[in-house]
């Protein structure tokens, strides 16, 4: 019988909003591969126009508990830094993801990320899904901070 299990996360930049949601979220296909080839070896596009209804086939690095996911974009405000999308992976029927990006009064920002999974062996490879999330977030940041005119 499959399980439910959820989680949430918050974590904080030093970086605005809208830069961390541009590239965490709106343009993840393409940065990760560039800085975390080991949780993301690539991905390309399946179908829509990179908003709602947007399609995206990743193959997973060495990190990661599965091999292929697939994320569909069920939300997406981008004004809002808000976004919702679904994913489907090896050993996870379903997984919902809600991301929720705003300011902080120094200029930076504070992302709540909320996972709900359910499968066979979604608890232990959604934890580490968190954790792999944490860490993406902070390497992003980094990128984002070393490269300042990035995704203004």
């Amino acid at each position: 019988m499959a399980s439910t299990n959820s989680w949430t996360h918050e974590l904080e930049s030093k970086v605005s909003a809208p830069r961390m949601f541009r590239a965490c979220v709106m343009d993840w296909h393409t940065l990760a591969p560039k800085l975390a080839p080991h949780v993301i070896d690539n991905a390309h596009h399946v179908e829509g126009d990179g908003g709602t209804g947007t399609v995206r086939h990743y193959n997973c690095g060495s990190a990661v508990p599965f091999n292929t996911m697939k994320k569909k974009v069920e939300f997406l405000d981008a004004d809002k830094c808000e976004c919702k999308y679904t994913v489907e992976c090896d050993g996870v029927e379903t997984s919902t993801w809600n991301i929720k990006m705003k300011p902080t009064a120094n200029g930076g920002s504070v992302a709540k990320v909320e996972c709900t999974s359910k499968g066979a062996e979604a608890k232990d490879m959604m934890l580490k899904a968190k954790d792999s999330a944490a860490e993406m977030f902070k390497t992003v940041e980094a990128y984002l901070i070393a490269n300042p005119n990035a995704y203004n």
